[in-house]
């Protein structure tokens, strides 16, 4: 495999963030203050969530090419820079929640005006909480310099609607949405070649160690900027994604352990962080997703919620999962895109993400507390 085939196929891990959840939530209303007044969504985080960053951006890792968003009505089935076949959680959840429109992409020349108060979405392919994670790419845009990007709309929200109106609408009406940390490990830590320098020299606790104080560091930039209702989802089960397993040559059934195992490391620290900023923040209410379990669930009991399989690609080649080559114009494609868990070798289809979006909405404390997100919305 060529290393731009190698390049790109890697953009599988962010995957997993699944981030799921993260997403586009907001009230009804008008920007005036009315007690369930429109809010804005504040998106942050990797493939999971992108709606279309990548596509300015010279990069390996671009969703902007067919047959990505086939079933995206809001776009006539054409790519958007969508990694999937349809919407994102983000997207779902933020219609199920009364959004009128998808948060923009920052990097869109649309972002511009009015259109920000429904909120902006700044994830971007590849990206994480390392400065370093994704550079296989070329180029990406992580989480520091995402957050660059939110206080450029923040002071552009100020000129809007004034400083005080600015700050109430920030901290009571706007959502703030993470989906981050899965890159990390597969994009960086764990990548061939280019990060044998850092294993050689860190442990998994001392790599942990950097991306929990880094993301402590990203999350109080946030608050400080008037940041005050937060959904920040876990590292999935990334061992268990079609990529994963095709090169691999794991059975059906069968997962990556290595990954999966710095994931669980990796969000015990993260649910110990998010409880400590509960704690030390004051007004700001952070809601841990616990996409690990949720995905997990999917994938170990994909019969009961309706698929055909959790392993197999339903866009992509190679191997017996079509695992190795990403979604493309080349690519072979199932003729039943709602049976299938994975749209491509590494993110969830449509059908998949109404599931999770579900559970994220409306769901216990097994995979989102303290509150769901339909409660954090209301708070």
């Amino acid at each position: 495999m060529s290393f731009s085939v190698a390049a790109m196929a890697f953009h599988c891990y962010e995957m997993l963030v699944l981030v799921f959840l993260i997403v586009n939530m907001s009230f009804y209303g008008s920007v005036d203050g009315e007690k369930n007044a429109l809010g804005a969504s504040f998106i942050f985080g990797d493939s999971l969530v992108d709606a279309g960053n990548n596509n300015y951006l010279s990069t390996l890792s671009k969703a902007n090419i067919p047959p990505n968003g086939i079933d995206f009505k809001a776009s006539g089935g054409n790519p958007t820079g969508r990694y999937t076949n349809g919407r994102t959680i983000g997207d779902i959840v933020g219609e199920e929640l009364g959004q009128p429109n998808y948060a923009v992409p920052f990097l869109a020349p649309n972002a511009t005006g009015k259109t920000i108060l429904s909120g902006v979405n700044y994830a971007s392919g590849g990206g994480g909480i390392m400065n370093a994670t994704g550079r296989i790419f070329v180029n990406r845009i992580g989480m520091d310099v995402q957050i660059d990007y939110f206080s450029i709309t923040r002071k552009q929200i100020d000129k809007l609607l004034g400083e005080s109106k600015a700050k109430e609408y920030i901290m009571k009406k706007s959502i703030f949405s993470i989906t981050v940390g899965a890159n990390d490990f597969l994009n960086n830590y764990l990548l061939p070649v280019l990060s044998i320098g850092a294993r050689i020299s860190q442990s998994p606790d001392s790599f942990i160690d950097d991306m929990i104080t880094h993301f402590k560091a990203q999350l109080t930039r946030l608050y400080e900027m008037d940041g005050r209702k937060f959904v920040i989802g876990n590292v999935g089960p990334i061992g268990c994604i079609p990529y994963q397993k095709t090169i691999n040559q794991l059975n059906e059934d069968e997962c990556v352990d290595l990954a999966n195992k710095l994931a669980l490391q990796y969000n015990a620290r993260l649910k110990d962080l998010v409880a400590e900023l509960n704690d030390n923040l004051p007004g700001a209410t952070f809601v841990l997703a616990n996409v690990y379990d949720l995905v997990s669930e999917l994938i170990k009991n994909y019969k009961k919620y309706g698929f055909s399989t959790a392993s197999r690609a339903c866009c992509g080649n190679g191997g017996q999962f079509a695992g190795i080559i990403p979604c493309g114009p080349t690519s072979s494609m199932c003729s039943d895109r709602y049976k299938h868990v994975f749209w491509d070798p590494y993110h969830p289809s449509e059908a998949a993400n109404l599931i999770l979006a579900k559970q994220l909405l409306d769901g216990d404390n097994r995979y989102i507390s303290p509150v769901n997100l339909r409660q954090l919305r209301d708070l």
